[in-house]
């Protein structure tokens, strides 16, 4: 048994029954049950958590942060966590087999286990998913040190991933109780990433509408955007896809379903992949893409690229943007938008060796879509790649 220091996680058992379906409309009630501040962290479970936080440092940009390890009292794992701004990447990998992260890591490959976020009340955020049917993962507990406290609380989400709950006003040391500061020489300047502007859900067949439903029902989430397999398809493969976003906006959930196609989409190559249901990609927001992109390839990072054709009409689709247009189509970052203004988007390909996690970079001038003008140009780009590896 892992030592109090080393966050040792209490389960029950609940049923996973839903409440009365609650309306989607934006009109939806006054009070948010769930007030969420933002994303605290999110954790991957890996097979080597020293060298992806490397990494992830060196490629990315991320800071040394904190260390949990058998030198701190955990016995079966050790954990590092990075930080870049308000982003924080927590890898966690296991010291011996025959255990929950060790059995993930089999299963899926390095990939994320958690989506942590921050709230006010812990508890009270716990108690409220469950009564309304969430799955718990994680009663809420206490962890104290020398800096204070920190509350978590945690519920299941799709597949082998999970919610976490992070109350931490009343902690102020490194990241939480467990961990030590990790003094490292070795620290790569930043990139220019700030936060987590959404995470991308996949799911399998026929299962989309019942995980709208949980962000609704459990959470209190509403669903701002739908795009159906003919707003998301190209002559070979398809897919339809939901964004759920909670109250005051700052939390954003999109969900994958596959579509039938000619051949196998980029959402059922994921699930076969990582064996089942996770998290496709994560969106790193950034105020300069053009320089954040130009260094994340200088540092060996490769995305994925559309045909150059794109750049001949693109502004005619969308108007004018601030941005001089050649650096935009050296890089290949694709322009969208919407009744508020315009993104720049770019995605990168797989960061692992199974086609399964990928990320995002982008930058909102204003838009609060997601870029279903790039769509067709995007999974062509995918398909090529699946091609490639013979998978599509």
């Amino acid at each position: 048994m892992e030592q109090q220091v080393c966050l040792f996680i209490e389960f029950i058992s609940k049923p996973n029954v839903m409440s009365a379906t609650e309306t989607l409309d934006k009109k939806i009630a006054t009070t948010d049950f769930l007030p969420l501040l933002g994303t605290d962290y999110i954790e991957f479970y890996v097979g080597n958590a020293k060298q992806a936080a490397h990494f992830y440092k060196t490629a990315f940009g991320f800071q040394s942060l904190a260390y949990a390890g058998p030198e701190t009292g955990c016995r079966d794992k050790a954990s590092y966590a990075i930080r870049q701004h308000k982003l924080t990447f927590v890898f966690t990998t296991p010291l011996r087999p025959g255990n929950e992260i060790a059995e993930h890591v089999h299963k899926h490959g390095d990939g994320i286990r958690a989506i942590a976020l921050r709230v006010a009340d812990a508890t009270a955020a716990w108690t409220e998913t469950t009564k309304r049917g969430a799955e718990s993962y994680m009663m809420p507990h206490h962890y104290k040190d020398d800096h204070g406290t920190v509350v978590m609380s945690g519920i299941k989400i799709y597949g082998d991933t999970v919610h976490l709950f992070i109350e931490r006003e009343n902690y102020d040391g490194p990241f939480m109780p467990g961990f030590r500061a990790w003094e490292s020489n070795y620290n790569p300047t930043s990139t220019g990433l700030l936060h987590v502007d959404h995470c991308v859900g996949n799911v399998g067949w026929g299962q989309m509408e019942k995980w709208v439903k949980f962000y609704a029902d459990t959470m209190g989430f509403r669903n701002i955007l739908s795009f159906d397999d003919k707003d998301i398809s190209t002559e070979y493969s398809a897919l339809m896809s939901k964004v759920m976003s909670n109250g005051n906006g700052y939390v954003k959930f999109p969900i994958n379903e596959p579509a039938e196609g000619k051949k196998k989409s980029q959402v059922e190559e994921y699930l076969e992949f990582y064996g089942g249901e996770g998290v496709q990609h994560v969106a790193l927001a950034t105020n300069n893409i053009i320089e954040t992109v130009s260094e994340l390839q200088r540092r060996g990072i490769e995305f994925l690229r559309v045909p150059g054709n794109y750049y001949d009409t693109v502004l005619e689709r969308v108007g004018h943007i601030d941005e001089d247009l050649a650096p935009l189509r050296e890089l290949g970052v694709l322009i969208d938008r919407d009744d508020e203004g315009y993104l720049l988007q770019i995605f990168t390909k797989p960061v692992e060796d199974r086609p399964t996690l990928f990320f995002e970079i982008i930058q909102r001038k204003g838009a609060k879509s997601f870029g279903k003008g790039n769509f067709k140009a995007l999974f062509e780009a995918i398909e090529r790649e699946q091609e490639v590896r013979g998978n599509l």
